[in-house]
């Protein structure tokens, strides 16, 4: 076999997968588990999601991982169950308890005074991310730093909450079976389109202070990231499946060409200009603002291009010289 047709090969396998990732798998263990059923080490994903979170996970295979690190999920949307009652150190029900509400404190809630504390999450807010999140604090993760005892507190930064649904307010009842011994709680089942950044376990957190009694998340499912629905993921048993049985690769979600012109604007070049991209030159500006995806008349995606000056020059190369 050829070099070029090696690299050929490596394109044809390239693209994104869209996982529906389970509740108990931190990201990276869903990655081992992709790397293991697409047979290559070249497996990255996009969008960090919370062991306890399910739902959409964007994963990279082949080139498909370099290119992952050239988009950005502008919007997300989650559906999320929140408990009021008790404030924990990692604003899910998995963590220690800080805080707890008396039962008085509970059901003197309504409706409505949780259908407002929600209301004020809406719009341009400062929000302060979770002390659990991914956010290096000195190097370090400030989730691993929170396991270890230290008290994290990150500054706010400003993030826009494009809409949240209230669909369910269930109040306070006598019974605590299912709240781990925590006590009467007051739920809310919501929906939030969301941009980039947005921490759905600080609204909980920030609601439940609004409301005194404090609150945290008992369920989280990413059900959109940017144009990446969950409708259209699949889940590790059923990509897992398909290897088991065809002992090869499963089909992925997007290919590399479908990646980019889905993520990006296109700007049409010929395949002269194809052809240069591939070999790292750049093309003269045609006046267009941002990334572009390049694509040629035969439908090949050759390379993301940002004009800048007199220049059109790639950020990423899909299809380097020789990998067709």
């Amino acid at each position: 076999m050829s070099g070029r047709e090696s690299a050929g090969g490596i394109i044809s396998r390239s693209g994104l997968v869209v996982v529906d990732k389970p509740a108990g798998m931190t990201s990276h263990d869903v990655v081992s588990r992709c790397r293991r059923i697409f047979g290559t080490r070249r497996v990255g994903h996009s969008g960090t999601l919370d062991p306890m979170a399910t739902g959409v996970l964007v994963v990279g295979v082949e080139r498909g991982t370099k290119f992952l690190a050239h988009v950005v999920t502008h919007d997300k949307r989650y559906d999320a169950t929140v408990r009021f009652g008790a404030a924990t150190v990692t604003d899910d029900m998995e963590g220690e308890v800080l805080s707890q509400a008396t039962p008085d404190d509970l059901a003197a809630l309504t409706a409505d005074r949780v259908h407002r504390a929600f209301a004020a999450q809406r719009g341009e807010i400062m929000q302060r991310p979770s002390s659990v999140s991914s956010i290096k604090v000195n190097g370090r993760r400030a989730h691993e730093l929170v396991r270890e005892g230290v008290d994290v507190v990150l500054p706010e930064r400003p993030v826009t909450v494009h809409d949240l649904t209230v669909h369910d307010v269930h109040l306070a009842t006598g019974d605590t079976a299912g709240t781990g011994g925590r006590g009467p709680v007051v739920e809310a089942d919501i929906s939030v389109h969301c941009s980039s950044g947005t921490y759905i376990r600080s609204i909980a957190r920030d609601v439940g202070e609004e409301l005194g009694v404090g609150g945290h998340l008992t369920a989280l499912r990413r059900t959109s990231a940017g144009p990446f629905d969950v409708a259209d993921a699949r889940t590790l048993d059923e990509l897992s499946a398909v290897r088991d049985d065809t002992d090869a690769a499963p089909s992925l979600t997007m290919s590399l060409d479908k990646a980019m012109t889905t993520c990006f604007p296109v700007r049409e070049v010929s395949t002269e200009d194809g052809d240069a991209l591939s070999l790292g030159k750049w093309l003269s500006p045609v006046g267009a603002r941002g990334v572009h995806a390049a694509v040629t008349p035969d439908g090949r995606a050759v390379a993301l291009i940002e004009e800048k000056g007199r220049r059109a020059a790639s950020v990423f190369v899909a299809r380097p010289a020789g990998m067709d």
